[in-house]
């Protein structure tokens, strides 16, 4: 089992089965959170393959996919370090372009009444 299942099995495991609420502490910020009861996939006629895919689209429907990563705790190479940090910017200037287009159609139709 991959660690990325492995974690994937821990979080939507649990230690209770009640769906009690838990306080959790990640990266120094804590949370309070409810245990999930998990995603279920069935095997069909012994087709383990397609369960499997089945599951990873439910987890990364349901954002679980992104918590895993997110909490991975790995060494990140400065190669992978420069492209995240220039996606980030990317992002965030695109966000910024966007919410100045907005703000100037606001704005025309504010004025224009």
């Amino acid at each position: 089992m991959n660690s990325v299942a492995r974690q994937a099995w821990r979080l939507l495991r649990g230690p209770s089965q009640s769906g009690s609420i838990d306080s959790v502490s990640w990266g120094g910020n804590h949370y309070q959170t409810q245990q999930w009861r998990g995603i279920r996939v069935k095997v069909r006629d012994g087709n383990l393959e397609q369960a499997l895919t089945w599951m990873q689209r439910k987890m990364q429907s349901s954002g679980i996919e992104r918590l895993i990563k997110k909490e991975q705790r790995h060494h990140i190479k400065n190669s992978e370090k420069r492209i995240l940090a220039r996606k980030n910017l990317e992002r965030k200037i695109r966000s910024q372009d966007l919410a100045r287009k907005l703000k100037a159609i606001l704005v025309k139709k504010v004025r224009g009444l």
